[in-house]
């Protein structure tokens, strides 16, 4: 059973061996964009070469597949394709995900929402896609292959094509904490229930 992490990569340099030595088989680094001045407005810390440096970490530590997460914003559509092609040349997944209300800022709003067709529409501008759907049916992301292939970029359109009906995934928390979907407030504490033994 394949068990992944998502993390922001801060830090990932000095533990990717470490976690890949304690059974981590797969990461998921969040990446929105490759421009320094970019990535320090967006995540407010100009930390991208730890990010970087976490990235090739993991690579190294033979954690795969190393899966780039970007969510698709208006400030970095137009970067999409320089991100696309810096994770092909370097073998990563990358995903592209329509932004969900998640944010604790409250930021989220439909007006400004990057599509999954806005995504294709600017990749397709500098490169052919061709859809080739899902690895799994109940992956979220579908793929498609870029220049005719191998290499596969994932879009998870998860505002404007939903994809709940197929979705078999579990995620546990920073905290331990099972939630059985994102969009879902319920929680299963399950470091509580560990501890309790």
């Amino acid at each position: 059973l394949p068990i992944a992490l998502t993390t922001n990569g801060i830090g990932l340099a000095r533990r990717a061996a470490g976690l890949a030595h304690a059974g981590l088989t797969r990461i998921n680094v969040s990446l929105d964009t490759i421009d320094r001045a970019l990535f320090a407005r967006i995540t407010r810390r100009d930390r991208l070469d730890d990010v970087l440096a976490g990235i090739d970490a993991a690579v190294a530590a033979g954690l795969a597949p190393v899966k780039i997460n970007a969510v698709a914003l208006p400030e970095t559509l137009h970067r999409a394709p320089e991100l696309l092609n810096w994770c092909r040349d370097r073998g990563l997944d990358l995903r592209f995900i329509e932004a969900m209300p998640l944010d604790a800022d409250r930021e989220w709003s439909p007006q400004t929402l990057v599509t999954a067709a806005d995504l294709l529409d600017e990749l397709g501008m500098t490169m052919t896609l061709t859809p080739v759907g899902r690895d799994d049916p109940s992956a979220p992301a579908a793929l498609w292959s870029v220049d005719g292939g191998p290499y596969r970029v994932g879009i998870i359109a998860s505002m404007t094509r939903s994809f709940c009906g197929a979705c078999d995934r579990t995620r546990i928390t920073a905290e331990g904490r099972v939630r059985p979907c994102l969009f879902s407030d319920d929680e299963i504490d399950l470091a509580a229930i560990l501890r309790s033994g």
